[in-house]
C-alpha cells in the first residue's frame, strides 16, 4: 500500500534562531505548511521544499499571550489561527505577493521551447512570496488544549471545560459562542440516550478533538482518558444540539484521528495500542472495529516498552495511518489494520555490529500532498543532544549547527496505485507511484489473456510483443518484456519509469496512474492534464497543447481500454465533466478525444469488458458502453450510455465509495452461467467504507426479451437490492476472462480485509455435473492470512502478487554524532509474491467440501500444484502434531485422503514427511498409511526415485530386516528397469545397512542417468585405446587416437574383505545377469556391466557351460537384430547384372567415411569420457605380436581367399573428392542409422575409373549401407564379442560373428572347437545351431545366404573335424574380434530394409544405400575387420589395449 524509499532528508532553515520547531499542520490542499516554534510562526512550501516566510513575534508580545502551542488553517488556506500558552487565539491573515511576486522561479536556458504562455502557469511550479498580518487576539481566558476547524467556524476547546465556536471572519453578533461539556448529556448509544446512564462530567475537558465530515460529528478524547463521539442533531452546533456517546471500558485515550473515507475513530491509548471505533448506524453507539497494537511475535523487545501512543496521522487518501509513541518510532497500518512498517525493529533500531540504536522521538508530523512525503518534526531533546555532541568534537560550530536547526524531517513514500485509483484492481500487475516515477513488475505479454472478445487487429491488443506494428519494432526476445510467471515472480527488481520532466514541474503532484492489462501502457494524471507512456516505445506522450492540457482536471481517475485511455475530468472552459477516450496511437490532442459529457461531478470509474462504469457525485452510478470506429485512416471510438443505477437511498456520503467494480460474478443457478451471458456484466461491487455491497441484476421478470431483441438494442436488466458480502475490505480483484478448466478460480471474487488477511467468494459448483441441492450455497466465502500485502492476483496461477519493505545499513559514517545517514536504514522496495491456493483447500477440507475442491486434480497440471499439496500437509502437520491440548477434529486425515485423488499423491506424502522432524512422523503416516504399503505403491506404479525416498523413511522407522527386504525388492526392480544410478544407490545402501555404517541416508535421485537410453560404459579400470591399422597410416592422411577413462569400480580390498553383505548383493547381480542372459538380452547385459562395474568376464568363464549357451540360434539371431536395431541383410534382385559381378574389384578406403563418421561419432560419444589423448604407456597387443603371429594373420586373411569364388588381389587407394561426393553423399544422407565405421570398404570394379562411379554402382554402396545397422550398435557388439570371446563363450562368439558377418570370426571359433578345453556339447551346439541358421536362411532370410556360402569351407571343416588336443593357448585369437568405441546411447530407428532390386527404389521411392557386396560374389574376409588382432593380457585385468581402424 505505501512503502518507505530512500533516506530521509533533512530541510535547512535559512532563518538562525535559538527557537526549536515542535509542530507542522498542513493547509486543507498540504502544499503549504505552519511551522511554530515558541514565538515563530513560519509557512513552508511543499515543492520546492522552502520556506517562504516567517512571523517572529515581539518580546512583548510573546510575554502577554504566550508561548506559541498549536495551529489551524482556515479550509480556504486563507487564514491561520495559533493557539498560545496564556489563553489566546491569535488570528493571521496570509496575504498573496501580488502578480509577478515569486520567491522562487524556475530558470529556463536561451531557446528553451518551455514558453510561459499558460494562464497560471507560474502558480503552478513557483514558490510565492507570502506575508502574514496578525489581526486582534481572542483571548478565551483559559489554556487551550485543541483547534478544529469547520467551513465558517473555529472550534477551540479550553481546559475549563468549554467549547468555543468562533467565526473565522472576526467577531460579530454571534460570532463567538462558548459550549459547558458539562451541558452535553453522554450515553453508551443514542437509543438509550433520554434517561440512560449519562456521563459525569464535573471537572473534565476535552483533551483531542477532530471533525468526521462524513459522521458529521466530533471524536473527542476526554482529560480523564475516555473516549467519546459528540453529533450535532441539527446544523448548527448550540449546547442543547449536542447529543454524546462514548466508549465503555476504556479510560486511557490520549490523542484521535479520524478517517472520512472510512468512517473510523482511531484513539490513541496509555498503552501504546490504537483502538479504531466505528459507528454503528442502527444505536449510534461506539463499536470497536479492530485495533493497531505491535504483536510480541515480531517485536519481542519492544511491544510492550512503546509508552502512550504520542501522535495518529491519516494519510490524504485515507488508506494508512502512521502512528508514533511517546518513546519515539513511527509505525504504518493499513485502514483495516494491516502493519506494513516500524522503525522500532531490525535495521531501523540496531547497527550492523548489534548495538541497539535511540528511536527518533517525535514531536509532530504530517503527510504532505498526495501522501508522497511525510514532514516530521523530532522533538527538542533530540537535536539538543546532538548538537551537544557536535560541541564538544569541534569548536567551528557554524555548519553543523544550522545543519540541525531546522530540525524538519522529510520521508518519502511510494504508494499502490490502488489507493487512489481501484480500477487498476481488475489488472495483474503491480504498479506503485512515487512523486516523481512508476514502479511497475513488468510481466510477459504472452502471459496475460485478452480481456475483450473483439477482434481488433491494432498492434498492441495482440498479447504477442512480436505482432506490433512497424511504428512499434518488437521487442528482441532477451528484452525485459519477454518474460513468463517466472519473470513476474523471479526476481525482485522493479521496472522504474520516470515521470516526463516536463509533464511533473507544471502538474505536480501525481494525483492518479493505471496500467493497462498488458502491462506495457501506462498513464498518469496530474493537477492538470494526463500523459502516458509506452514501454514498447519507450516514450511519453503529452499534450502538443499546452492550453488543452491546463484546461482540463482529471476528478474520477483514468484507465485504459484495449488501446485506448479513458478519462472522467472537468473541463474549465465549458464549466462540465465530461468522459474523454484518447487513442494511444495518435498524437495526445483533443481532436482526437471521444468526448461525452456528464451531468455530475465523476468520483470513481472503472472499465469491464467494453463497459465503463462511472460513480458519481449524486450518488448514482452510470454504464456506458465503449465500441471502436474505423473510419477511413482515424481509429475513434463511440460511448453510449445504457442505464443508470440510482444509490442514493444506500450511501449517506458520495465520499465513501471506496471502490465501484463491474464484474460477471453472480449467485444464481448454474445453468444460467454456462450460457453466454456468463460474460456479461451481472454484478457491480460497491466498496462503501470497507463494506462490500453486491448489486446483482434481476433475472426475476420474463428472460424472453434477450432472443427476440437484436443484440445491440437489448434493454439491460434492473438490479436487485444490495447485499453486503463483506466487511472490512481495502481492496477488490476480479477478472473478465474465463477458463473452463479453472472456473473456480477466475470466477472467484478476492478481496483483501488488512489485519484479516485476504478473503476469497468462491463458486461452489456440483460435481460432475450433478444437480446442485437447492440448500445447498452456490458460493462461499472462505477466509485465510497470508504473509505479504496483496496488491495484484494472478487468477490462473492461484499468485498473490506484493510488495515489502526492506533496508540496507549504512554504518560507515559512525562517530559520537551520527549522521542521518547513518540514524537510518536505506530503505527499498521489493517485489514478493506468494501462493494462496492451499489455504483455500485447507478452509475447503474444514467446512467438509472436500468434493467440490477436487477441481485442482481436473484442472491442467500447474507448476506449483505439487508444491501447493505439500504445503498444505506440512502447515497442517505442523500445527496439529506440535499442540500441546489433543484436537478433537483432526484435519490431516480428511487432508491425506484429499490428496490421493491427485497423481503426486506419493511423491507428496514422502517429500513433506524427509521436510519435517523425524519426531512428527508416527503422526503423519498415521493418517497417510503404512510406510511400507506407500513404497509397494511405488513399486507398482513403477515410480522408483519415490519409492527410494520412501526406504530412507523405512530405514529410520523400521529393524534393518524391514529395510533389507524393501531395499532388494527396490534393488531387483532397478535393475530390471535399468535405472542405473538408483543401482548404485541401493548397493551403498544395502552395505550400509549390513555393516551398521549407515551414517547418513543416501540422497534420492532426483535426475533420471543419462546412459539409460542405451549405450554401455566399458569395465571400470580399464584404458582402452583406439588407433588406425598400419595399413590405414600408410595411406596417410591422418591418425586417430583415444584414450577412455573409465569410472572406477568396487576396489580389490573391498574384494578381499568380503562380507556375508557383499555377497548377498553380488547373488542378486549374478541372478540379473543370468536372468538377462537367459532372455537374450544382450544389449541390457552390456549396460549393467558397464554401469555397475559388474565382472563380466570372470562370471562369464563360471557360466560358460550353464547359462551362457545358446540353446536357439535363429532366434538368438533374430532377437539381437530387434536389440541392437540392426537390419536383416537383403538381396537385390537385380544382382546378375551388377558391374561388380565379374569380381574384378578392388577395395578403397574412404578416407571421408573414416574422418566424417568413425571420429565423429566416438568424439561424441555420450559416455562420461576424458578428452581425447594419446595414451604413450599403454604397449598394444600388436606390438607384442611376433612376426609369427602377424604372418599368421596374413595367412589366415589369404587362407580364407583360396575358399572364395572367385577372388582377386585387393588394393588401397584413397577415393579423390569427387568420389566422396557422389557415394558418400547419398550413402549418409538418406539414413542418418547407417553410420559407417572406420574400415567400411567400398567395392569398384578394376578397370573403371577411380574418378567416376556409375549408378549402378552408387546403388550397391547404397545397398552396402542399408545392410547395417548403427554406428553405436556395431562398437557395441564387437564389444560384447571381445568380452565373449576372452570368457570363451564360443555359441555366442558364433551369434555375434553372424549378425556381423565377419567370417574370420566364424573361422576363428571353428579352429578353437579342436581344443580339449571345449566340452563336446558345445561343439555339437555349434554344429546344430549354424546348421539351423543356413536352414533357416533358406527359407526366411536369404540375404544371409552370401554369408553363408562364404564360410562353407569352414562349416564343412566343423562337420568333418576330428578332436585334437590343443593347449589353452589356442584361446588366444588370432583374427581382430574386437572394435572397442564408447558408451554411446543409440542414434535413431532402424535402417530401412531394402526389398527390391539394386537399380530400382524402395517402397518408399528412395535408394537405399548399402555398402556390403551381396549378390553373386562372397566378401573377402578382410572387409570389415583389418588383419590385426586385439586381446587383452593374459592375466591383467587392470588394463588392455586395442588398436583398429
Amino acid at each position: 500500500m505505501y512503502f518507505l524509499t530512500g533516506w530521509p532528508r533533512r530541510l535547512l532553515c535559512p532563518l538562525r534562531s535559538e527557537e526549536e520547531p515542535f509542530h507542522i499542520q498542513p493547509s486543507s490542499q498540504r502544499f503549504y505548511f505552519a511551522v511554530l516554534s515558541e514565538t515563530q510562526l513560519s509557512i513552508w512550501f511543499s515543492r520546492p521544499s522552502v520556506l517562504i516566510v516567517s512571523y517572529i513575534e515581539s518580546a512583548k508580545a510573546a510575554a502577554q499571550f504566550g508561548f506559541y502551542q498549536k495551529a489551524e488553517w482556515k479550509p480556504d488556506d486563507s487564514m491561520i489561527a495559533v493557539a498560545a500558552a496564556k489563553g489566546y487565539i491569535l488570528l493571521f491573515d496570509v496575504l498573496g505577493g501580488g502578480d509577478d511576486k515569486y520567491l522562487y522561479e524556475p530558470v529556463y536556458p536561451k531557446g528553451s521551447p518551455r514558453v510561459k504562455v499558460t494562464p497560471g502557469y507560474k502558480e503552478e511550479q513557483c514558490a510565492p512570496a507570502l506575508s502574514l498580518e496578525m489581526k486582534k487576539p481572542v483571548d478565551l481566558e483559559a489554556p487551550i488544549t485543541s483547534l478544529q476547524s469547520l467551513q465558517e467556524d473555529l472550534l477551540v476547546c479550553t481546559a475549563d471545560g468549554y467549547l468555543h465556536v468562533l467565526h473565522w471572519d472576526g467577531l460579530g453578533s454571534n460570532g463567538r459562542r462558548a459550549i459547558s461539556l458539562t451541558t452535553i448529556p453522554f450515553s453508551l448509544d443514542l437509543q438509550s440516550a433520554r434517561g440512560g446512564p449519562s456521563l459525569d462530567l464535573e471537572g473534565v475537558y476535552i483533551r483531542c478533538m477532530e471533525y468526521c465530515v462524513t459522521l458529521d460529528g466530533f471524536a473527542v478524547v476526554l482529560s480523564d482518558g475516555r473516549l467519546g463521539f459528540i453529533t450535532p442533531l441539527s446544523n448548527t452546533i448550540t449546547a442543547d444540539q449536542l447529543q454524546g456517546v462514548w466508549a465503555a471500558d476504556v479510560t486511557d485515550g490520549t490523542c484521535v484521528a479520524v478517517n472520512n473515507k472510512y468512517r473510523l475513530m482511531a484513539f490513541g491509548c496509555a498503552s501504546g495500542s490504537v483502538l479504531v471505533y466505528m459507528i454503528d448506524t442502527t444505536t449510534g453507539s461506539m463499536q470497536l472495529s479492530h485495533k493497531l497494537e505491535l504483536t510480541p511475535k515480531h517485536y519481542p523487545d519492544i511491544y510492550n516498552k512503546t509508552g502512550p501512543v504520542k501522535l495518529i496521522c491519516w494519510s490524504p487518501d485515507y488508506s494508512v495511518a502512521m502512528v508514533t509513541w511517546e518513546c519515539g518510532g513511527l509505525s504504518l497500518w493499513s485502514v483495516f489494520g494491516a502493519h506494513l512498517i516500524c522503525t522500532l525493529g531490525e535495521d531501523f533500531a540496531y547497527r550492523s555490529d548489534g548495538t541497539k540504536k535511540d528511536p527518533i522521538k517525535i514531536s509532530s508530523m504530517s503527510w504532505g500532498a498526495e501522501g508522497y512525503h511525510l514532514w516530521v518534526i523530532p522533538t527538542k531533546p533530540e537535536r539538543r543532544r546532538q548538537e551537544e555532541q557536535q560541541d564538544q568534537e569541534e569548536e567551528m560550530e557554524t555548519p553543523p549547527r544550522s545543519s540541525l536547526q531546522a530540525g524538519i524531517l522529510q520521508f518519502h513514500f511510494i504508494k499502490s496505485a490502488l489507493t487512489v485509483n481501484p480500477c487498476t484492481s481488475n489488472q495483474e500487475q503491480v504498479l506503485l507511484h512515487g512523486e516523481d516515477r512508476l514502479y511497475l513488475t513488468c510481466g510477459d505479454p504472452t502471459q496475460v489473456h485478452s480481456t475483450s472478445d473483439t477482434h481488433i487487429t491494432h498492434p498492441h491488443t495482440h498479447i504477442h510483443p512480436r505482432d506490433s506494428s512497424p511504428l512499434h519494432h518488437p521487442p528482441s526476445p532477451n528484452s525485459s518484456l519477454s518474460q513468463g510467471l517466472s519473470t513476474l515472480l523471479g526476481h525482485k527488481h522493479w521496472h522504474v519509469v520516470q515521470i516526463h520532466s516536463t509533464y511533473l514541474e507544471s502538474n505536480w503532484p501525481i494525483r492518479f496512474a493505471a496500467i493497462d492489462t498488458t502491462g506495457q501502457c501506462m498513464a498518469v494524471a496530474g493537477r492538470r492534464g494526463f500523459a502516458h507512456y509506452s514501454l514498447y516505445t519507450r516514450k511519453w506522450k503529452l499534450f502538443g497543447n499546452i492550453t488543452q492540457e491546463q484546461n482540463m482536471t482529471v476528478t474520477g481517475g483514468l484507465a485504459w481500454w484495449n488501446d485506448f485511455v479513458v478519462v472522467a475530468c472537468y473541463n474549465f472552459i465549458h464549466q462540465q465533466e465530461e468522459l474523454r477516450l484518447y487513442l494511444r496511437s495518435s498524437n495526445l490532442d483533443n481532436a482526437f478525444a471521444s468526448v461525452t459529457k456528464l451531468h455530475s461531478d465523476t468520483l470513481l470509474l472503472n472499465v469491464f469488458r467494453d463497459m465503463v462504469i462511472l460513480f458519481r457525485a449524486d450518488c448514482s452510478i452510470c454504464l456506458y458502453s465503449i465500441e471502436r470506429r474505423n473510419d477511413g485512416y482515424a481509429t475513434t471510438s463511440s460511448v453510449e450510455l445504457l442505464q443508470e443505477v440510482s444509490m442514493s437511498r444506500y450511501i449517506p456520503h458520495p465520499a465513501l465509495v471506496v471502490s465501484v467494480t463491474l464484474t460477471s460474478v453472480r449467485t444464481g443457478d448454474w445453468n444460467h452461467i454456462q450460457s453466454p451471458a456468463a460474460c456479461m456484466a451481472e454484478s457491480i461491487m460497491l466498496n462503501l467504507a470497507g463494506q462490500l455491497i453486491m448489486l446483482q441484476r434481476d433475472r426475476s421478470g420474463p428472460q424472453v426479451r434477450e432472443k427476440e431483441t437484436p443484440a445491440n438494442h437489448k434493454k439491460l436488466l434492473p438490479f436487485c437490492p444490495p447485499v453486503v458480502l463483506a466487511q472490512c475490505v481495502e481492496n477488490v480483484w476480479t477478472t473478465c476472462r474465463s477458463n473452463r478448466k479453472k472456473r473456480h478460480l477466475l470466477e472467484a471474487l478476492w478481496l483483501s480485509c488488512g489485519e484479516a488477511g485476504m478473503k476469497v467468494w468462491l463458486p461452489l459448483f456440483p460435481r460432475d455435473h450433478r444437480k446442485p441441492h437447492s440448500f445447498l450455497s452456490r458460493r462461499i466465502m472462505l477466509p485465510f492470512h497470508i504473509n505479504i500485502y496483496p496488491l495484484a492476483v494472478l487468477f490462473e496461477d492461484a499468485l498473490v502478487l506484493g510488495a515489502t519493505n526492506e533496508t540496507v545499513l549504512y554504518d560507515g559514517l559512525q562517530g559520537a554524532s551520527e549522521p542521518l545517514e547513518a540514524l537510518f536504514p536505506y530503505c527499498t522496495v521489493e517485489r514478493t509474491s506468494q501462493i494462496y491456493l492451499h489455504h483455500i483447500l485447507r478452509q475447503l477440507l474444514v467446512r467438509n467440501l472436500g468434493e467440490r475442491c477436487s477441481w485442482p486434480s481436473h484442472a491442467p497440471p500447474s507448476p506449483t500444484s505439487p508444491h501447493v499439496m505439500e504445503l498444505m500437509v506440512h502447515v497442517v502437520l505442523e500445527e496439529e502434531a506440535t499442540s500441546r491440548e489433543p484436537i478433537p477434529d483432526p484435519l490431516l486425515p480428511t487432508v491425506a485422503k484429499f490428496i490421493t485423488e491427485f497423481p503426486l499423491f506419493l511423491q507428496t506424502i514422502v517429500h513433506c514427511a524427509r521436510k519435517t522432524e523425524y519426531a512428527l512422523w508416527n503422526y503423519l503416516f498415521a493418517a497417510v498409511g503404512n510406510p511400507k504399503d506407500l513404497f509397494e505403491e511405488c513399486l507398482m506404479a513403477q515410480d522408483l526415485d519415490t519409492a527410494a525416498s520412501y526406504l530412507i523413511i523405512l530405514q529410520n522407522m523400521e529393524v534393518p530386516a524391514v529395510s533389507r527386504q524393501h531395499a532388494t525388492l527396490l534393488f531387483n526392480t532397478a535393475l530390471e528397469q535399468g535405472k542405473w544410478d538408483l543401482c548404485r544407490h541401493m548397493i551403498r545402501f544395502l552395505k550400509a545397512i549390513g555393516s551398521g555404517e549407515m551414517e547418513t541416508p543416501p540422497p534420492t535421485p532426483t535426475t533420471q542417468e543419462p546412459s539409460s537410453t542405451g549405450g554401455f560404459e566399458f569395465f571400470r579400470n580399464r584404458s582402452i585405446s583406439l588407433s588406425q591399422s598400419a595399413d590405414a597410416i600408410a595411406t596417410g592422411k591422418f591418425n586417430l587416437q583415444k584414450t577412455f577413462s573409465m569410472p572406477t569400480g568396487p576396489s580389490a580390498k573391498g574384494r578381499d574383505v568380503e562380507c556375508a553383505e557383499n555377497m548377498y548383493i553380488d547373488m542378486m547381480l549374478w541372478r540379473h545377469a543370468r536372468h538377462l542372459l537367459e532372455q537374450v538380452r544382450l544389449r541390457d547385459l552390456g549396460c549393467f556391466s558397464a554401469q555397475l562395474g559388474f565382472e563380466l568376464i570372470g562370471w562369464l568363464c563360471r557360466e560358460r557351460n550353464r547359462v551362457a549357451r545358446v540353446e536357439d540360434f535363429v532366434m538368438a539371431l533374430k532377437r539381437l537384430h530387434k536389440d541392437f536395431l540392426w537390419p536383416f541383410p537383403v538381396i537385390p534382385v537385380g544382382s546378375l547384372s551388377s558391374p561388380l559381378r565379374n569380381g574384378r574389384c578392388r577395395t578403397v578406403l574412404s578416407t571421408r567415411l573414416l574422418k566424417s563418421q568413425s571420429a565423429d561419432s566416438l568424439l561424441n560419444s555420450d559416455m562420461d569420457t576424458v578428452p581425447p589423448q594419446a595414451a604413450p604407456g599403454n604397449h598394444t597387443w600388436l606390438d607384442s605380436l611376433g612376426p609369427r603371429a602377424k604372418d599368421m594373420d596374413t595367412a589366415s586373411s589369404a587362407h580364407s581367399h583360396h575358399h572364395t569364388p572367385q577372388t582377386h588381389d585387393a588394393f588401397l587407394s584413397p577415393l579423390t573428392n569427387k568420389v566422396e561426393e557422389y557415394s558418400i553423399g547419398s550413402a549418409t544422407d538418406l539414413t542418418e542409422t547407417s553410420s559407417v565405421v572406420d574400415g567400411d570398404w567400398t567395392m569398384v570394379d578394376e578397370n573403371s575409373s577411380t574418378l567416376s562411379l556409375s549408378q549402378a554402382e552408387l546403388e550397391h554402396i547404397s545397398m552396402e549401407l542399408a545392410n547395417k545397422g548403427p554406428h553405436k550398435s556395431q562398437v557395441q557388439l564387437r564389444y560384447l564379442l571381445h568380452v565373449f570371446m576372452e570368457a570363451g563363450c564360443l555359441e555366442w562368439c558364433v551369434v555375434i560373428g553372424l549378425i556381423l558377418r565377419e567370417a574370420s570370426v566364424i573361422k576363428q571359433v571353428i579352429g578353437f572347437l579342436d581344443s580339449p578345453e571345449v566340452p563336446p556339447e558345445t561343439v555339437q551346439s555349434v554344429r546344430s545351431g549354424l546348421l539351423a541358421v543356413d536352414s533357416w536362411a533358406s527359407t526366411d532370410c536369404l540375404g544371409y545366404k552370401p554369408f553363408l556360402n562364404l564360410i562353407r569351407p569352414q562349416l564343412q571343416q566343423l562337420m568333418e573335424s576330428a578332436t585334437e588336443q590343443v593347449q589353452p593357448e589356442a584361446f588366444q585369437p588370432s583374427s581382430q574380434s574386437s572394435k572397442l568405441g564408447g558408451s554411446e546411447g543409440l542414434g535413431g530407428p532402424a535402417s530401412p530394409r531394402a526389398e527390391d532390386s539394386r537399380g530400382g527404389t524402395s517402397p518408399l521411392g528412395l535408394a537405399l544405400p548399402s555398402l556390403e557386396p551381396t549378390g553373386g560374389f562372397s566378401r573377402p574376409p578382410s572387409e570389415d575387420c583389418p588383419p590385426e588382432q586385439t586381446e587383452e593380457q593374459g592375466e591383467e585385468e587392470g588394463a588392455y589395449d586395442c588398436t583398429l581402424s
